[in-house]
């Protein structure tokens, strides 16, 4: 049965805050002032303003608890009744207008309880306005209700005096089972989220982090709700505990209940028709419209949901889009896109600049007895069309994965790398380097508009765009050691079958039952491996290479074009140090070898990097974090900001050596003891693999147009070119060519200025 209690009329508009949660010697209204920064001067209202407003169809429980500004003009407030305290700013005789919304200035045919308003504002239709200070020149037409609890977060996950922590808002990313469970609050960054997210197993970490999120809020209850000024609210039917920043534009909402809009001049947020949305927090300059669905919810600043889409207990990274899909128990850094129907995807955290294809599912199968799976995919994730995925599963940087259902879990190490099925064969095929080989103008293409995307005003933490970069280049080098490895392997199999193997020696496997190699050990392996793709003997092309640990299934994992990808991983290894020594010598103003060399380190071990919502950190700052944290020399989540803002100072810098460290390990090069002829000879073959960069983006380009089925929809070139634009005049391939003359440039005046 319903519970509908019955209280005075007198009531109604009064008591916002229980008694109990009052303090000593302060009444309802305490809050509510210290909330208020209009600067406006409220007044009584006059005797004959009074008798107009009567005559005009309003009416109050007490004239007296109306109060309004110096400028007040009566005959703009028609048909409304007033509850408690309610103050009025000025309302002078203007109409408002946006977007062809025309409104006069005043209050009409509303019900309003104990609100403050600011200077011009239009409420026209509103049926229920309870507890919320509005800004100046906001518009409010053909809302149901707009209304703020005495107990309203606002969307954070806190809890106000006197409630159970069963009620709790968190969001469970990253597993469906909650075991990664955040509790979010308005400023969340992704490093944050991801942060909170991992090291579970460290308790004092985890308590840490939920002191600092209690300590961002007080519990104390009555807060209002707010509308910033300039903001426009129409057609809504109920807007409930929301918190809405300046030039919102909201309109056509069916609910939006426990939020935090954040929004300004700079980046305004809009919601649009159909939208339904609770418990949330929503970042600056975003969009969400037509039919979305989201609950639990963080949308970081600029980005988007549309057509549909459902957002559910996950973290949406800056300037991502996702469109007329389901997104469950997810972690998305940014730069995400999902755009197409039916695209699924579930406990999974992609590392940012991720790309899902119509008809993607990744994380639908659990293979556990409960639904507990995870998946993680590094950098530039892109699952093909009606591409399955199982969880667990984990990916390297720039995996891209062809049409198919993938029956198991998948563990794939190799960065840049086509997945896909041989079904004739029943195979998993690995094609390693393939975005190098061959689709370079998507690849360089992706790193380019990513950063023209990034819309941030406040840039707290630096997102890391380029393809080439330390978390991705240290997947490269380890990629090298496990190509060695499995061609060595396939060599001594091969060998071994045609009988001509000399080292190692055989013995009998009484396992197999017949004559089987015993293998070195990992790192002689290696040594061979490279040896022999160094070598680049013709025979490895017949070596059938497969890996056992890429897929948990009996079925082959064939490794494939692996002659190609080594040399094309070596190499640009070599081009990301040379590059980040080009931009280091020019910023630093270095003009000579020798000065160069005084400025660098001796080489040390490559640092493995973390991606930490987007921002890459070196595992050891990231270590000292947490230590930080648990000696309390970091006390609060703004702590962990500025954390990352000094990080983002040394990015540069530590990019830098661990590019020359890597570049060390894997080509032997020293740029502290190199001589100058080694130097020129490292500075030219850069050179080379830029040529060879940017002719490949124009090349796998120009495909496009070559291909007779994409012409055969035109009736000539003349029509393509209309349509489609003729590849020699694409904007974002010139500015690669200009980039690359400039590049070339740059390394051939320092050749002829160093005397090389």
């Amino acid at each position: 049965m319903n519970e509908i209690s019955k209280t005075p009329l007198r009531k109604l508009g009064y008591n916002f805050i229980p008694p109990e949660y009052l303090p000593q010697g302060k009444d309802e209204y305490y809050l509510r002032m210290e909330q208020n920064h209009s600067g406006i001067q409220y007044r009584h209202l006059k005797t004959d303003e009074v008798s107009l407003l009567n005559k005009n169809g309003n009416s109050s429980d007490n004239w007296a608890n109306v109060m309004v500004s110096d400028i007040f003009l009566p005959e703009l407030v028609h048909n409304c009744s007033f509850f408690g305290l309610v103050r009025i700013g000025r309302l002078e005789p203007y109409f408002l207008e946006f977007h062809n919304l025309r409104r006069p200035v005043g209050l009409y045919n509303s019900t309003i309880i104990s609100c403050d308003i600011g200077n011009n504002v239009v409420i026209d239709n509103v049926n229920y306005l309870s507890h919320y200070l509005i800004g100046n020149d906001v518009m409010l037409v053909n809302v149901n209700e707009l209304a703020t609890t005495d107990h309203a977060k606002f969307g954070n996950g806190i809890l106000r005096e006197g409630e159970p922590e069963s009620i709790r808002i968190q969001l469970e990313i990253c597993n469906e089972n909650g075991g990664r469970s955040i509790i979010p609050f308005d400023g969340m960054l992704p490093g944050d989220a991801w942060l909170w997210s991992r090291f579970r197993d460290d308790e004092n970490l985890q308590s840490s982090f939920r002191q600092f999120t209690e300590n961002e809020f007080d519990k104390r209850r009555g807060y209002y709700g707010m509308i910033g000024d300039r903001t426009v609210i129409k057609n809504c039917k109920i807007v409930k505990d929301v918190k809405t920043g300046t030039d919102a534009y909201l309109k056509g909402a069916n609910k939006l209940k426990n939020l935090t809009i954040n929004s300004s001049a700079e980046a305004p947020s809009q919601i649009g028709e159909g939208c339904e949305l609770v418990n949330g927090i929503i970042g600056p300059g975003c969009r969400i419209f037509y039919g979305v669905k989201a609950v639990r919810f963080i949308l970081a600043s600029h980005s988007q949901l549309k057509y549909g889409a459902r957002l559910i207990n996950s973290y949406l990274g800056n300037n991502a889009t996702i469109s007329c899909c389901e997104v469950l128990n997810s972690l998305i850094f940014p730069a995400h896109e999902q755009h197409h129907n039916n695209s699924f995807l579930c406990a999974s955290l992609l590392m940012g600049q991720s790309n899902m294809a119509a008809g993607a599912t990744v994380g639908s199968n659990h293979n556990s007895r409960s639904a507990d799976g995870e998946l993680i995919a590094g950098r530039g994730f892109w699952p093909g069309l009606c591409v399955s995925v199982k969880h667990n599963s984990r990916f390297a940087s720039f995996i891209i994965i062809a049409k198919g259902d993938y029956p198991a879990e998948l563990d794939i190490p190799l960065p840049f790398s086509l997945l896909s099925n041989d079904v004739s064969n029943d195979e998993l095929m690995v094609m390693p380097a393939y975005w190098f080989l061959h689709n370079m103008y998507a690849l360089a293409r992706n790193a380019w508009k990513y950063v023209d995307r990034d819309k941030r005003i406040e840039k707290i933490q630096l997102l890391e765009f380029d393809y080439l970069a330390p978390d991705s280049i240290q997947e490269v080098a380890k990629a090298l050691e496990i190509l060695q490895k499995l061609t060595a392997r396939a060599w001594i199999l091969q060998q071994a079958e045609s009988g001509f193997a000399k080292s190692p020696d055989l013995s009998t496997d009484p396992l197999s039952g017949g004559s089987t190699p015993v293998l070195p050990s990992d790192p002689e392996l290696i040594v061979l491996g490279k040896a022999l793709l160094e070598k680049n003997d013709p025979m490895l092309a017949s070596l059938n290479i497969t890996a056992d640990d890429f897929e948990n299934s009996s079925r082959k994992v064939r490794i494939s074009k692996v002659t190609l990808a080594y040399p094309v991983y070596r190499e640009i290894i070599l081009h990301h140090a040379v590059t980040r020594l080009m931009e280091y010598i020019q910023s630093e103003h270095i003009n000579n070898l020798h000065d160069l060399q005084l400025s660098l380190p001796e080489n040390d071990i490559p640092e493995s990097w973390i991606n930490a919502g987007g921002q890459l950190l070196r595992k050891s700052s990231l270590n000292q974090l947490i230590a930080d944290i648990h000696s309390k020399r970091i006390r609060s989540w703004q702590d962990i900001h500025r954390f990352y803002l000094q990080q983002a100072e040394n990015y540069n810098r530590d990019k830098l050596f661990h590019a020359l460290n890597i570049l060390h390990v894997v080509h032997g090069v020293s740029i502290k003891f190199i001589d100058p002829p080694a130097f020129k000879r490292l500075l030219l073959q850069s050179l080379a693999t830029a040529d060879w960069i940017t002719k490949g983006i124009l090349t796998s380009r120009e495909k496009d147009y070559d291909n007779p089925f994409r012409q055969m929809v035109y009736d000539g070139q003349a029509e393509m070119d209309a349509v489609i634009g003729k590849a020699d005049e694409n904007s974002f391939i010139k500015s690669q060519f200009r980039d690359f003359e400039q590049y070339k440039a740059g390394i051939e005046t320092l050749i002829s200025h160093w005397k090389l």
